[in-house]
């Protein structure tokens, strides 16, 4: 199971500047920023983050090893699925743009409007069920993504969680099984393993 942006495609999205077209204090989380903000006020600033996420998603690039990782995972036979704080529609959009859309079935692909948004686990645990894996299925789940929230919910779903990033500062041990540089290394990672 993988995050997207930034993690299956090359990070684009300028946080800062979404923040500051949607008034919203640097420290805090975009979602929960707006979940919280009066109806016609969050009506208003969501329809703005659409545009600014579809302007993203239209710049999607994909990410050093991607295509060899899915194409491995694919190989192997393993299930593929989609977790993002994006919605479903630009998901897609980013899918198509790198070139990978085939990989990903249609009810694989969550966006926030299919489940809470990460570090939730709802959504991972919606995708083991339709998988049907359990939690007390031998199968591994792996979560993969660039950042926090993406390991939070692998962790709060009891799945085995991996960080890629390229910066070694960007560190969360206690919810990182394994950590890569790129996702090429997942590869060789899996291999081993």
């Amino acid at each position: 199971m993988f995050d997207l942006d930034g993690t299956l495609t090359k990070a684009v999205h300028d946080f800062e500047h979404i923040r500051r077209e949607l008034d919203i204090p640097p420290a805090d989380d975009i979602l929960t920023h707006l979940s919280l903000l009066p109806l016609d006020e969050k009506r208003l600033k969501i329809k703005r983050l659409d545009e600014l996420e579809h302007f993203y998603a239209q710049k999607a690039q994909p990410a050093d090893g991607v295509a060899l990782l899915i194409s491995y995972l694919h190989q192997q036979g393993c299930h593929l699925a989609i977790l993002t704080r994006n919605t479903k529609p630009f998901a897609h959009l980013s899918l198509e743009a790198i070139g990978l859309a085939e990989y990903f079935d249609e009810v694989c692909v969550l966006g926030r409007d299919e489940a809470l948004p990460k570090p939730d686990p709802a959504g991972i645990n919606r995708i083991k069920q339709h998988w049907g894996i359990s939690d007390k299925s031998d199968v591994p789940v792996i979560m993969v993504g660039d950042y926090r929230f993406d390991l939070e919910a692998g962790k709060n779903a009891d799945c085995l969680t991996i960080h890629v990033h390229a910066d070694t500062g960007l560190q969360w041990p206690n919810i990182t099984d394994h950590r890569v540089s790129s996702l090429a290394d997942i590869v060789e990672y899996l291999q081993q393993n």
